[in-house]
């Protein structure tokens, strides 16, 4: 049985979507704080901040993704 193709409210609506999205944002606003401070339109601090922002966004998505990768396998372990 085939299901029908998420609608782009529906997409938008998903968690793991807005996650995900989130994530990319996030690290996409480091890298710009990042260049901004080099050509000099930005100051540290806020490039600190925006820095230690896109690295906790990655540790967390990382920490998520190992403990899906458990449930998986805990999942395949177990007898049917």
């Amino acid at each position: 049985m085939a299901t029908a193709a998420p609608k782009a409210g529906e997409i938008k609506q998903n968690p793991a979507f807005e996650a995900v999205h989130n994530l990319a944002k996030t690290v996409a606003q480091g890298e710009q704080a990042g260049q901004a401070l080099l050509t000099g339109n930005a100051d540290p601090h806020s490039v600190v901040q925006a820095m230690a922002a896109a690295e906790l966004a990655v540790e967390t998505a990382v920490t998520v993704r190992n403990k899906v990768v458990e449930a998986y396998q805990e999942l395949i372990r177990m007898p049917v």
